[in-house]
């Protein structure tokens, strides 16, 4: 195999997670192939270098291993090369800390009254 859709490359290496998304960031143009835009049917071939625009973050891969078909996700690794410099990931690791993990209710406890409820938002805004 020489080539592959992009479209297919990209879902087959676990970068989006249905081919029908892929497929949709290549029309929109959130797909590059060596700097280029591309339709969702550009073949891919080794050694190119994909630039994705994926929830506001640019990702860069190097092809290393054409796959057509969708492979667990240890598997799917060695396919490609992560280009993505240092400061596109610190991005993500910056909005994500911070985050509150969510609310934990007892088990058996239900959902709370309107009381419990008023109480709830009186401490939250306390905050």
């Amino acid at each position: 195999m020489d080539k592959v859709r992009i479209d297919k490359w990209l879902w087959s290496v676990r970068i989006f997670k249905s081919r029908s998304m892929a497929t949709d960031a290549c029309k929109s143009s959130r797909v590059k192939i060596n700097g280029e835009g591309i339709k969702a049917s550009s073949a891919v071939v080794r050694g190119d270098l994909v630039d994705v625009k994926k929830n506001g973050f640019n990702l860069q891969y190097k092809v290393v291993e054409l796959i057509d078909k969708r492979v667990s996700a240890t598997l799917a690794e060695p396919c490609y090369e992560n280009l993505t410099p240092q400061e596109e990931l610190n991005k993500y690791k910056d909005w994500f800390v911070g985050k509150a993990k969510p609310e934990i209710r007892e088990r058996g406890a239900g959902r709370p009254t309107k009381r419990e409820r008023r109480e709830i938002d009186r401490f939250k805004n306390r905050r």
